[in-house]
């Protein structure tokens, strides 16, 4: 089951506000919210205009509030609306939602004011709701028997796992690497493995429906032994990443990639851009891969092929997902609007830009400009777009 095709389990007693109803709805129009807002505040940062009173470097604070701070927000309300499906238990809502929204937001105060706190307390706090998440999550998966579905808290405890480690390295080395690396290879796994069920699931159901014909190839042996092989080249990559057995390991990885990708059927799915816009965003993990093998042997700036997976991948079907999983549980018809297809066309737009801007460092300028502006455009205008669904009660179907 997938989190934004099949209704999850209606509460009977709940009362409370629509916004606390379901896992989604916060984090999704926070964390779109906090995206694009975080961009903005950190152009003027890099520019040096801006200075906040956080004890990060500012690429540091940047790369921690994409990587640990809007990211989990996101595959939190993903997960708190899938874990029902997988367990038939119901969701997490109310004020136990409304206290992990707190927690999250508190993370967010305290690595901007982590300087005048303390690194450690400020640690604290912050991985603290990774630390929730896991938790809460690892006890419904549990309590319903979904056992096959531990392998994603066993993710989200490896990212906390580099939450830890960013906080630690940014303060006993003054940058985090490894960490920022580590996060990384964890979020572009779970696109890996959540997109390989999603994405062929979705484009099998609207392919039978209106463009009947060659149908993607569902999850089998062959996906399992890609994740497994793109998991050990990513491991190569966190522990050395440049070098030719990196670069191979990363090639081939990219490679594969494409192959199963391909194996979709993306290319028949022109007419529902909900469905294109998932194989548009999965594009950039091979991308990704392909760059960063460039990049370990020095053909490439070594951030070409990072921001490929973050501002690509993961902003892409971050996006993705959230819009399609916002329409399907508030009600709405599974339809991209005129103002759905500009935020997707933003966000591939800020995605694209910024990795020129790292490829072609002479013009980058203009580009981080572009890559900044288009991205705010995309998170903030899901936040306009979507925020009165987000908070408002389901429409009942007639």
């Amino acid at each position: 089951m997938t989190a934004s095709e099949t209704p999850v389990p209606r509460p009977r007693l709940y009362q409370g506000p629509a916004l606390l109803s379901y896992g989604f709805r916060p984090f999704f129009l926070l964390g779109a919210a906090y995206a694009g807002l975080a961009i903005l505040v950190w152009l003027p940062m890099f520019l040096g205009e801006l200075k906040l009173n956080t004890a990060f470097a500012p690429r540091d604070w940047h790369v921690h509030e994409m990587l640990y701070g809007y990211l989990p927000a996101v595959i939190t309300g993903f997960l708190f609306t899938a874990i029902p499906n997988w367990t038939g238990r119901l969701p997490i809502q109310g004020t136990p939602l409304l206290a992990l929204v707190i927690v999250w937001i508190l993370g967010r105060v305290a690595v901007v004011c982590s300087a005048r706190i303390g690194w450690a307390p400020a640690m604290l706090i912050d991985v603290s709701f990774l630390l929730l998440i896991a938790a809460a999550a690892s006890r419904e998966i549990v309590a319903g028997r979904n056992w096959s579905n531990l392998k994603i808290v066993v993710l989200i405890a490896l990212l906390l796992t580099g939450n830890v480690a960013f906080h630690a390295e940014a303060h006993f080395v003054g940058a985090a690497d490894y960490s920022i690396r580590i996060g990384i290879a964890v979020v572009t796994l779970l696109i890996m493995m959540i997109g390989g069920r999603i994405i062929p699931s979705f484009t099998r159901n609207w392919l039978v429906r209106e463009n009947p014909g060659r149908l993607p190839v569902p999850f089998a042996r062959l996906d399992l032994l890609i994740i497994a092989l793109s998991a050990i080249a990513l491991l190569t990559w966190i522990v050395r990443p440049d070098g030719a057995l990196t670069g191979i390991a990363l090639g081939v990885a990219g490679l594969l990639n494409a192959i199963r990708l391909r194996r979709w059927a993306g290319d028949r799915t022109f007419r529902d851009r909900l469905v294109l816009i998932l194989h548009v965003g999965y594009a950039f993990i091979p991308i990704g891969f392909l760059l960063n093998a460039a990049s370990a042997v020095d053909y490439l700036p070594a951030s070409t092929g990072v921001h490929a997976w973050m501002a690509g991948a993961a902003g892409v079907m971050t996006l993705a997902v959230m819009t399609r999983a916002s329409l399907g549980h508030t009600g709405q018809q599974l339809v991209a609007s005129t103002a759905t297809q500009g935020i997707y066309l933003a966000v591939v737009m800020a995605a694209l830009a910024r990795i020129c801007a790292a490829a072609f460092p002479n013009s980058s300028a203009h580009l981080l400009h572009l890559a900044a502006f288009t991205w705010a455009i995309a998170f903030l205008g899901f936040a306009v777009c979507y925020g009165p669904a987000l908070m408002s009660p389901r429409k009942r179907s007639n």
